[in-house]
């Protein structure tokens, strides 16, 4: 099936999500209920919703996507050029922008959208966050009444699974064992809503975001048994 699909018929995606508001206290005290009743399945018996509230960007209902990154191959007279670009600020923009992008340049039938674990978590939270927002949502998110071959989602998690769908292998561990430079090798997922609300840095989000999409475009390659990407392949556009 790899092997079927062409690398420039791929575009490669990651999102960055923190909690909605910053302090537990913000909230309103019916959202900080349903936050409760949320994660109680998750917390221990001494951890309050208060203390659990950092992990409320995980939840597409208390959180929000402050970073898209986007990475697709340019390939010309046999010369391979890995291009990244972001979109980031408002999350209705980053949103429009998004879909734009999908509708205006990646929508042909032959374009799948490529991740790791983005059908646990990306795709469903942008759709969500979409609803949320009143927007539409685009062809190549909505899998509402399709079969699962009629999908165009590649997850790199899922092929690493080879059908063991109690397996779980983060993009971390995975880079590190095919032999490609880390993408987590200055932050974390943990530590974005700090950089976010805190130091306002975010700079180092997008900086973050491309270095997983770029980690997911090497981790294909080398599921298709191709040459990783060089450092003068990849241009953040």
């Amino acid at each position: 099936m790899l092997d079927k699909i062409h690398l420039q018929n791929i575009l490669f995606l990651d999102i960055e999500t923190v909690p909605e508001v910053h302090k537990f206290n913000e909230l309103d005290e019916t959202t900080q209920s349903l936050f409760a009743d949320k994660t109680a399945y998750q917390r221990k018996e001494d951890v309050s919703p208060e203390e659990f509230y950092h992990r409320a960007g995980i939840w597409a209902e208390f959180g929000k996507i402050v970073c898209i990154s986007v990475g697709y191959f340019v390939i010309k007279n046999d010369i391979r050029q890995f291009r990244t670009t972001s979109f980031f600020g408002d999350e209705i923009k980053i949103l429009q922008d998004f879909t734009n992008l999908l509708q205006n340049h990646f929508n042909s039938p032959q374009v799948v959208l490529c991740g790791h674990n983005i059908k646990e978590f990306d795709l469903p939270f942008i759709g969500r966050r979409m609803i949320i927002h009143g927007l539409e949502i685009p062809n190549k998110l909505n899998s509402i009444g399709k079969k699962p071959w009629e999908i165009p989602h590649l997850d790199t998690m899922e092929l690493w699974k080879f059908g063991d769908y109690k397996h779980f292998t983060a993009l971390k561990l995975l880079t590190h064992i095919l032999g490609i430079s880390s993408p987590k090798d200055d932050i974390d997922g943990s530590q974005v809503a700090e950089i976010y609300y805190v130091e306002n840095d975010i700079d180092r989000i997008i900086i973050y975001c491309e270095k997983d999409v770029l980690a997911v475009a090497q981790v294909l390659l080398k599921f298709k048994r191709l040459p990783i990407l060089t450092n003068d392949e990849v241009i953040s556009v």
